[in-house]
């Protein structure tokens, strides 16, 4: 049971990251359809951080140090998105597409380029970081405590407070809903926009290296993040675009991705026969029917995903 909860708490904790990127985001009224090829580019600059620095520097600035590498990639990778949609207005959904594509294969590049040059017989995407994770990780009474999840916490209270609770937050939503109306008052929608972007990436950098720590000691980039990306975009519409509902949305779909990891423990679960597959899909299959139920009862910013003009009242 507590193993069930510790992988629970670690996946609600990457989708609530995820999806609050995607919800600041989409307020601004920018799609981020790339939040996969951005979790992707943010685990590769955390995995690289962990794996360069020694197993004896202090943990504290081993996480310190991991965070900010994972937010400062996540931050300039989500740059293209910005660029592309909110300066050159071109289509959110192509262009979130071709950033979640060019994540992949951009991290399997990177990192097989660095592990050819430190090994020429190394041409591997994988990056090793069993002894540096443990930074990361504290056992409480069996139960393994991860420091993502504070970061989850944190993260949930600081995003609600800013979009509710501040001049800023009230200015980026005005831009998601009527962009003209805010900039008639003078707030700069082009730039209320790209802040919105980039905080997105920023959390959807710390969800990448959330992700590849919840259970492994290396990774390998060419298999990507499993479609959480996508996952966290269904838990963020789930949750209404609010801070506190995606929370409640995360943790009933990290319970489900949680089954696949521990279902073995539990006696009439293996009874039943089911492959291990079908608890892998299990997160997958509820978004999609909870989308089917819910969607048309979801009310999203009124201005996301059209490009702002000037010129149109």
């Amino acid at each position: 049971m507590l193993l069930l909860l510790q992988y629970t708490l670690i996946f609600a904790s990457v989708l609530i990251l995820v999806a609050l990127g995607g919800c600041v985001s989409e307020h601004s009224g920018v799609i981020n359809l790339g939040l996969e090829g951005i979790m992707v580019m943010g685990a590769m600059g955390g995995a690289l951080t962990l794996r360069a620095l020694s197993s004896g520097t202090s943990p504290l600035l081993t996480v310190l140090l991991t965070l900010c590498a994972a937010v400062l990639v996540g931050v300039v990778y989500s740059l293209l998105l910005a660029v592309a949609c909110v300066s050159f207005k071109a289509d959110q959904t192509i262009v979130g597409t071709a950033v979640n594509m060019l994540g992949v294969a951009a991290a399997t590049v990177i990192v097989k380029a660095l592990n050819t040059a430190a090994n020429p017989d190394d041409v591997s995407s994988a990056v090793q970081y069993a002894a540096t994770k443990k930074a990361f990780l504290k056992n409480i009474g069996g139960f393994e405590f991860n420091w993502f999840m504070v970061i989850a916490l944190l993260a949930l209270a600081a995003v609600f407070v800013l979009l509710y609770k501040t001049k800023f937050g009230l200015r980026l939503m005005a831009c998601g809903e009527h962009p003209q109306a805010a900039a008639s008052v003078g707030v700069n929608v082009y730039k209320m926009r790209y802040a919105g972007v980039l905080l997105s990436g920023a959390l959807g950098g710390l969800g990448g290296i959330c992700y590849i720590l919840a259970g492994t000691s290396e990774w390998r980039f060419e298999n990507g993040v499993a479609g959480f990306g996508f996952l966290a975009l269904a838990v963020m519409i789930f949750g209404q675009w609010k801070p506190q509902r995606i929370a409640l949305v995360a943790l009933l779909f990290g319970f489900f991705r949680a089954l696949s990891n521990v279902y073995f423990g539990f006696d009439w679960l293996v009874k039943a026969n089911i492959p291990g597959a079908v608890y892998n899909m299990m997160p997958y299959v509820i978004s999609l029917l909870v989308l089917a139920f819910t969607s048309k009862r979801s009310r999203a910013p009124k201005a996301e995903g059209i490009p702002y003009d000037k010129g149109m009242r």
